[in-house]
């Protein structure tokens, strides 16, 4: 499938409208709370609950184009989750759902791409993103490797209109290899639909040169996976295809704070401003 009607699709997904076929998305994340079955829990899921549906109304309200739950409370990661993990996620993303009109991703951190893609298939989710789905990933977990057959085979099993977003030399790991061939093999050999580019940590900036080689090679949709701010959004505008924002718009611009709807909006309206002057 050509590069133009992997975009087409990639828009489709977010907008249902093939004539906006130029159209950038704006995806915010939805930090969750500790989840039952990890460390810093603190038995409180009616509260994790009504503050991840809170979160997400908030992206909506702001005018983003897609929300994405992550389970970035449950410090220290397990490279695949528990039950208890799946069981929380699955109800919260399902009231998000039901609450929210937006497209519905899933990450299941560190790299737990199966239930990821359970999740979203039981909830009907839109997306859902993979840390390391072709490759090694040296982390403060461990080695991880890539989980493109597993997720391939599930996939087979369970088809759906599911996209699969894949980061190429994931933020908080090390990498061996060339990265040109890394977003080749993800795209060529992982099956991603979408490759994310990210800096070395999170809300940390994306390296420019890496985002433009991605641009370049890259026959699938490239996002932008941390770092975006409303000072580098246009700087970073034409070497991208959406926008995967956590931290610059919590409260004073910390990944630990709770979404400030004002920092949303403000990076929503100049989302809109940059569409209408590159129309």
């Amino acid at each position: 499938m050509s590069s133009e009607k992997l975009l087409l699709l990639f828009n489709l997904l977010f907008f249902g409208d093939v004539m906006d076929f130029e159209r950038k998305v704006l995806i915010g994340m939805v930090h969750l709370k500790p989840l039952p079955g990890s460390y810093l829990y603190r038995g409180n899921f009616d509260e994790v609950l009504e503050h991840a549906i809170k979160e997400a109304k908030k992206l909506e309200k702001a005018g983003f184009d897609a929300v994405m739950v992550e389970n970035f409370g449950d410090v220290p990661f397990p490279k695949t989750v528990e039950k208890t993990t799946i069981a929380a996620m699955s109800v919260i993303a399902k009231a998000i759902r039901e609450e929210v009109s937006l497209p519905l991703g899933i990450n299941v951190l560190r790299n737990d791409g199966i239930a990821a893609y359970s999740i979203a298939y039981a909830v009907k989710a839109d997306f859902i993103r993979v840390n390391v789905l072709s490759g090694i990933a040296f982390t403060d977990q461990g080695i991880i490797e890539g989980i493109a057959y597993e997720l391939a085979k599930l996939r087979k099993f369970l088809p759906s209109k599911i996209k699969v977003f894949a980061d190429v030399h994931v933020k908080h790991a090390y990498h061996f290899g060339e990265f040109e061939d890394a977003v080749r093999d993800t795209v060529e050999r992982g099956l991603a639909d979408a490759v994310i580019i990210s800096g070395k940590a999170t809300g940390e900036p994306v390296d420019l040169k890496k985002l433009v080689l991605a641009r370049k090679i890259s026959p699938v949709p490239v996002i932008v996976g941390s770092g975006t701010t409303y000072d580098n959004l246009p700087k970073l505008w034409g070497y991208a295809d959406g926008f995967i924002v956590g931290t610059w718009i919590k409260k004073e611009g910390k990944t630990e704070n709770d979404i400030d709807f004002k920092r949303a909006r403000k990076l929503a309206e100049l989302m809109e401003n940059l569409r209408k002057l590159n129309q």
